[in-house]
């Protein structure tokens, strides 16, 4: 039933997204929080986010303004930044009395050979729990592990497998570990998915490659070209990734932002992934619509298009936020692939981005990086989204009443988050309160579980109704039978 209910809005979602095309999105307009309703109508909410800090280059880095900063890593009390037109990396400190000062700066290592070497392009790193990093200098074409006082230990370069096209220059932009210390780099020019390493840097292979894009007409068009026409034409290849992460059991997520606007909502286009050890993508979304961002978009303030997500962020829970290029916004997700709410856009004033291309968290703290003001933003939770996550969070850990307490919470806060609804309707069903869940469940027309719900209390009602049902089977099967008799009876003894 619930596959049916989400056949039938998708024509409508379709249809809004036609409409939006022609008069530009009207909801583009609005700055605040939203979700989406059961048909996919846009649901304005509180802030589930307030600003808490911003930390400008004359905070940490006074003697040079950020330049083109591409990556940021948060780990422990400490973030890194790669200030990659200054050709170097702030290590800054984000808790206690130095929150928000410059730890050092890293602006070389010391090589193989035991000298000092500047870095070209720093544009992305990762450093694992022992304090080493792994930095993707991207102009040099080579992935550097560092020990925590910069000296060298590995470097991943261009794998010379037979497998890898040598034509190809090989530039890392993003990179991962897992806990064995093997590398996951995201290549710009590679689009076979990962490129995996083992922990001393030799080439293991691809990781996650993405479903190969087909399109009919190219296909027919190569089948008529000639041999050089078909030799200037474009493979068919899968599509790059944009940004990874990796998770707390060391799953990677990615995002992508290379696909076709029409198989978004389908779930064709997968802008957001979750890889396990054979590179499948196992992201969970039970949702009533897939993790894409925006579900409506039209042309409007300069945003054109669908929701682009070039990076994401994943929490212990497994929930995860996504940060949307297109129109600067914030996307938050839950494990199942509910979408809890969107915030944010473009603009220059606080809590508002110019050109956000990094994010990262701290707790349930967000850090925003914008490459045009050179800063990092510090967003943390209001009541509004505290209250959430303290629901989501209750229930895991399996106190049910304590979770309905903090939907109760949400409901005062935004009485139109369906969510809360369908989140009490979980923690009475978890407590056997079958009644109870279903008029949750059916308030907000989840079917899925208004049927385990209903299929739950009709087995408890049976059950303590047993008696009565006996009762009245017996008199039902064995009445007639027995009044007949006493009939046939009556009339003997008056005949008689």
């Amino acid at each position: 039933m619930r596959h049916s209910g989400k056949t039938i809005r998708t024509p409508m979602i379709l249809l809004s997204i036609g409409c939006s095309l022609l008069v530009g999105g009207a909801f583009l307009h609005a700055e605040d929080s939203y979700s989406y309703d059961y048909w996919g109508e846009l649901q304005h909410g509180p802030d589930p986010y307030r600003v808490k800090n911003v930390l400008e280059y004359k905070d940490i880095s006074p003697d040079m303004p950020l330049r083109d900063p591409r990556g940021l890593f948060i780990r422990g009390d400490i973030a890194w930044i790669c200030d990659t037109g200054n050709k170097r990396i702030l290590e800054i400190f984000i808790a206690g009395e130095e929150n928000g000062t410059t730890r050092r700066v890293i602006d070389s290592f010391i090589n193989k050979n035991g000298v000092e070497e500047a870095f070209e392009s720093p544009t992305d790193l990762y450093v694992d729990d022992k304090g080493a990093m792994y930095i993707c200098d991207t102009d040099a074409g080579r992935v550097l592990k560092l020990d925590r006082n910069r000296r060298f230990m590995l470097e991943f370069t261009k794998p010379t497998d037979p497998t890898f096209d040598q034509n190809l220059s090989f530039m890392p932009m993003r990179v991962v570990a897992d806990r064995l210390g093997r590398a996951f780099v995201l290549s710009k020019n590679i689009n076979r998915g990962l490129i995996k390493y083992e922990n001393d840097a030799s080439f293991i292979g691809f990781f996650g490659a993405s479903e190969v894009s087909f399109n009919w007409t190219d296909y027919v068009w190569k089948l008529i070209s000639t041999r050089a026409q078909r030799e200037q034409m474009a493979s068919f290849v899968p599509t790059e990734y944009e940004n990874i992460t990796v998770d707390a059991d060391g799953f990677i997520y990615a995002t992508t932002m290379t696909f076709e606007t029409w198989k978004l909502l389908g779930d064709q286009a997968k802008p957001i992934r979750r890889l396990n050890a054979l590179g499948n993508d196992i992201l969970i979304k039970n949702g009533e619509f897939p993790p894409i961002g925006d579900l409506t978009w039209g042309v409007a303030a300069g945003a054109d298009g669908p929701s682009k997500l070039n990076d994401i962020t994943v929490f212990d829970s497994d929930r995860y936020v996504a940060l949307d290029e297109t129109r600067a916004r914030l996307f938050a997700y839950d494990a199942q692939g509910n979408l809890l709410f969107a915030f944010g856009g473009r603009g220059n004033s606080n809590g508002r981005f110019r050109k956000p291309v990094a994010l990262d968290h701290r707790g349930r703290d967000l850090y925003i990086m914008d490459a045009a003001e050179g800063t990092v933003t510090i967003l943390t939770p209001t009541e509004y989204g505290n209250a959430i996550y303290d629901a989501l969070d209750e229930y895991n850990r399996g106190d049910y009443d304590a979770s309905a307490a903090r939907w109760q919470d949400v409901l005062r806060l935004n009485g139109n988050y369906d969510l809360a609804y369908i989140g009490l309707g979980k923690a009475y069903f978890r407590e056997e309160n079958y009644k109870k869940a279903m008029e949750y469940f059916e308030l907000k027309r989840n079917e899925e579980y208004y049927a385990k719900a209903f299929a739950l209390y009709r087995k408890d009602w049976v059950e303590d109704n047993i008696v009565i049902i006996f009762v009245i089977a017996f008199l039902l099967l064995a009445g007639p039978p027995l009044v007949g008799h006493i009939r046939r009876v009556i009339r003997e003894v008056e005949h008689s």
